[in-house]
């Protein structure tokens, strides 16, 4: 198997797991927050916390590094604008992540501290959520927009590049 394809193949791995494991960890995160009840949403916001250490950081790592050794093995410059355009999405997506996962854990600590208590969510609880759930919509926009770029690399003439 030739190394280009290798790449390729992890590249592409790496962009499904982002894509993937995002999509589900707000889907499985809004159910359990639907449901209102603590217990639920401790138990849910604890493996979140567990596939984003997992799974979500790996891809994170990966994907730059796959991305540049296939652009330097198929001799693309990293200044060509859906590259460059790719990287600055990737830097927005991190910085509503990075909020994202210490939410999360907040959000899991505030559940188990409800059922600890035996009562509901605070209202600190249902804030964070509000912000989590905010997040969520440009960085899934900039990772879709990302898998699109690498799709068709598309010519941006003066604007980037």
């Amino acid at each position: 198997m030739e190394f280009d394809l290798i790449l390729r193949w992890l590249h592409v791995l790496g962009a499904c797991t982002l894509l993937g494991t995002g999509t589900g960890i707000a889907f499985f995160m809004l159910m359990a927050h639907r449901t209102g009840d603590p217990r639920l949403i401790a138990h849910t916001a604890s493996i979140v916390v567990l596939a984003d250490l997992l799974f979500t950081t790996t891809a994170v790592v990966i994907q730059p590094i796959t991305g540049a050794l296939l652009a330097w093995e198929l001799g693309w410059s990293l200044w060509e604008g859906w590259i460059l355009l790719s990287l600055a999405l990737y830097v927005v997506t991190g910085l509503f992540w990075l909020p994202v996962v210490w939410i999360q854990l907040q959000l899991r600590d505030l559940a188990r501290e409800a059922v600890a208590a035996q009562r509901d969510l605070c209202g600190r609880y249902h804030r964070l959520f509000r912000i989590w759930f905010g997040c969520g919509f440009p960085a899934f926009a900039a990772v879709l927009t990302i898998v699109w770029l690498m799709l068709v690399r598309p010519d941006l003439g003066p604007w980037f590049g």
